[in-house]
């Protein structure tokens, strides 16, 4: 594996799954494979649970990792061409992305949307001048369209806690006071769409996901019908796709919080979620902390999937 941005770089998920549960078990059987290889972390934005885990993950493999929040610890960068610097930025990415390149093996990025622009967000300008100007692995942790390393352990964790051979899961949009990238969105419905699960989008309408994530996922308007007879539940906001609202807050109709009342509508369904919540906002205390919330181990879950990827770069070099 070259690079890791999406569900279609990582193979066959029963394989993918298969290697992070044998990884979960013995963390530290590959130590030897990072000896002497660099990781390099890249933050546009922040983080805390994409920083510790993939960090710790590099540590399990014996790696070296150096981490660089970009718009704190660096000269601001600039990312367009054809730009007259003569503002703020002091260096441009063209220069900066192989020096970086020449001093680790593997890259990881983290560079959210703007949401202003979306044909450059969704051209992930960032990330690919990366892959094209680095000379080195790259993989994505969190990107404009898509947070894979996410997406590829609410997988394990789904793998790890379902009853059924094909569960029923519904990703549902959930109110939220500021916009949000449908990132997280936009990736969970594109590994779903790899799986043999039911898959249901539930969100209001003006807030449609890229044709080309939801796929084949059932798209229902009525969050209530959605739930009837759900295995798991993954909340999460995000803002409107379509023009001309692209990146904006439609609504932050509190009736599609997530409380106690819809969860009985499920079959005793587990409650996910990326993390950071706002609780009552998103979900109710009562939900999030109750026996069927899984989102502390889907959280540690993040360690294992990063762990995994970094393995398979690895072995690449």
């Amino acid at each position: 594996m070259k690079k890791f941005t999406s569900v279609e770089d990582i193979g066959p998920l029963d394989k993918a799954v298969e290697e992070a549960l044998e990884i979960k078990r013995n963390r530290f059987a590959w130590t030897d494979l990072g000896k002497n290889k660099t990781l390099l972390m890249l933050f546009f934005n922040s983080s805390l649970r994409t920083r510790l885990s993939t960090q710790k993950a590099a540590m399990n493999l014996g790696m070296n990792v150096m981490v660089l929040d970009v718009n704190q610890g660096a000269w601001k960068l600039e990312t367009e061409r054809g730009v007259i610097m003569d503002g703020d930025k002091a260096e441009h990415l063209l220069e900066a992305i192989p020096v970086m390149g020449s001093y680790c093996d593997i890259i990881g990025v983290r560079s959210f949307a703007g949401l202003v622009n979306k044909k450059a967000d969704y051209e992930e300008l960032v990330l690919n001048q990366f892959i094209n100007y680095s000379g080195r692995p790259v993989f994505s942790m969190e990107a404009a369209t898509r947070h894979p390393l996410q997406s590829f352990a609410d997988l394990i964790t789904i793998e790890e806690y379902k009853k059924k051979e094909k569960p029923k899961v519904v990703l549902s949009w959930a109110p939220h006071p500021k916009p949000l990238p449908q990132a997280v969105a936009n990736s969970f419905a594109e590994w779903m769409a790899k799986t043999d699960y039911e898959f249901v989008i539930t969100h209001p309408e003006g807030y449609e996901l890229a044709p080309e994530f939801v796929g084949n996922a059932t798209v229902e308007y009525d969050q209530h019908k959605a739930f009837m007879n759900a295995d798991f539940i993954y909340a999460k906001n995000w803002s409107a796709f379509k023009d001309p609202n692209y990146g904006k807050v439609l609504s932050t109709d509190r009736s599609w919080t997530i409380d106690r009342s819809k969860m009985n509508l499920t079959d005793g369904a587990f409650f996910m979620h990326c993390l950071p919540v706002r609780r009552n906002m998103i979900v109710s205390d009562e939900v999030i902390e109750s026996e069927k919330s899984i989102v502390i181990p889907e959280a540690a879950n993040r360690e294992i999937s990063a762990q995994t990827v970094l393995k398979r770069l690895l072995e690449s070099l």
